[in-house]
């Protein structure tokens, strides 16, 4: 009997020896998936649609009321100067997604059917995105949202190296089916509601449609539990949720228990719920403890929709909105989140979502891709130091022209659209050059006085064109001097 129990304890020994060697802890977990867990933190992007630079507190606006929101800029970083690479919808979501201006991945809208006739409809497969190079480093990757970049089964987001998805495929205007025009109801009554019939847009799961019409008064309330699943599902390993809200673009909606709460009206409605969403998103890492091991960024894909008056936003002291290249347009309210790790402050520094493809791809320890050509920066030294940025230079495209440059504080436009009717562009006979951090609103263009200044930034306009992929019909574009 006691040869057995000590042929036993040998054996028992042995085990345990050989565990340790394997490095498993008593929970089953190896100690590298561990030190892993502790290297790699989550990442959670909220991204808006249409949310102006003016809409937030924390932004300067007066009439609503974003808590959350403001707390997370005093525990986070707020940037100032951030911009998204394009002033509408589907090329700033490609360029956030790839790290690469949506010249060189293709989705550029009207121009995309001419520079890139084998896309089809959605970003090309062999493009990288944020969710394939995170799921590369070992990241569970979700969504949940609007996705925008191709509604057919090959340009999903399960086809983008995303796990899961729940959201709609596109925008919440697009199936439209009867009813009155929005722009048109709103000029009549700014307190115009919608009805959610008059819009067939899908809600789907992964790839099958699971409601349609979408209930959108419940979007942003659905939108919240299923980003909250997710991260309890995932809370014991590092993942990526992307979050690109369908609010505040039109049609506006709200659930019950926000309708009538803002004196800003129904665009206040929506703002205030999504703030409440971002609450609650925090409070639940706060509760699980995920707080000190997750990066949230909160943005928005472009500027405010100006020709829906009231039920649209603002971009404050910017000049102009959603569709156009001024700053209105492209520069969006942005805030970095991270207990603990990120040094809080207010930063004055350039930086873009392109720069999310450097950023996350450093602090999850993956590599950047090789065999393309990135407009992507690591912002990692301003995060988390002192740093300043590694950007220094912004390109402002919009259908496949090159409309703009930023360097520094000088701002060169070439070419301009109308701030409210973004659908009409203007060439300009010379170019216009404004100092934005004197000149915040664009009123007063100063190239006559800085004839060396102006002829600079042409010369890195010229450089870049040289520098993106060779369409011929985009390297054509005329460039007045």
């Amino acid at each position: 009997m006691r040869s057995t129990l000590v042929a036993f304890f040998l054996i028992w020994l042995e085990l345990i020896c050989l565990y340790s060697a394997e490095g498993f802890s008593a929970n089953g977990v190896s100690e590298s998936e561990g030190m892993n867990r502790e290297a790699k933190p989550n990442i959670i992007v909220i991204f808006c649609d249409d949310l102006g630079w003016g809409d937030l507190g924390c932004f300067g606006n007066p009439t609503i009321r974003t808590p959350n929101l403001d707390r997370m800029a005093s525990e986070g970083q707020k940037w100032t100067q951030f911009y998204v690479a394009a002033p509408v919808c589907t090329p700033s979501r490609a360029a956030l997604m790839t790290g690469r201006y949506p010249i060189r991945n293709g989705m550029t809208s009207a121009k995309r059917a001419v520079l890139f006739p084998d896309s089809g409809g959605g970003l090309p497969p062999d493009e990288i995105t944020l969710a394939e190079m995170l799921k590369e480093t070992g990241y569970a990757t979700g969504i949940v949202g609007k996705w925008h970049l191709g509604h057919l089964p090959q340009y999903l987001p399960t086809s983008q190296g995303f796990d899961s998805y729940f959201g709609i495929p596109y925008s919440n205007d697009m199936d439209k089916i009867g009813g009155p025009g929005y722009s048109a109801e709103v000029r009549k009554d700014t307190s115009y509601y919608p009805e959610i019939e008059h819009y067939n847009v899908p809600l789907m799961r992964n790839t099958q449609i699971i409601e349609r019409p979408a209930d959108q008064n419940t979007l942003t309330k659905r939108y919240t539990e299923e980003s909250i699943r997710f991260i309890e599902d995932h809370a014991a390993h590092p993942f990526f949720l992307y979050l690109p809200h369908s609010m505040p673009h039109i049609p506006l909606f709200a659930s019950e228990n926000f309708r009538g709460r803002s004196s800003r009206g129904l665009y206040g409605d929506v703002v205030e719920e999504l703030d409440a969403s971002v609450g609650a998103i925090l409070d639940t890492l706060r509760e699980l403890k995920l707080d000190t091991k997750t990066l949230v960024v909160f943005s928005s894909d472009n500027g405010p929709w100006l020709s829906y008056e009231t039920h649209g936003g603002s971009a404050g002291p910017l000049r102009a909105g959603k569709g156009t290249t001024f700053e209105g347009g492209m520069r969006v309210p942005t805030i970095f989140w991270w207990p603990g790790k990120i040094q809080p402050g207010t930063k004055q520094d350039l930086g873009s979502t392109l720069d999310f493809m450097a950023t996350f791809t450093a602090i999850a320890g993956g590599e950047l891709p090789e065999n393309r050509k990135l407009d992507s920066f690591d912002l990692s030294g301003v995060l988390f130091g002192d740093q300043e940025s590694p950007r220094k230079t912004m390109f402002y495209w919009t259908n496949a022209k090159l409309h703009a440059i930023r360097s520094g504080p000088w701002k060169l436009h070439v070419k301009m659209r109308e701030a409210v009717n973004y659908g009409k562009e203007s060439e300009l006979g010379k170019p216009e050059l404004y100092h934005l951090e004197k000149d915040i609103s664009e009123k007063y263009n100063v190239a006559d006085k800085y004839p060396e200044a102006v002829e600079s930034l042409l010369k890195s306009m010229d450089e870049h064109l040289l520098d993106i992929d060779p369409h011929e019909d985009m390297l054509a574009i005329p460039i007045p001097k």
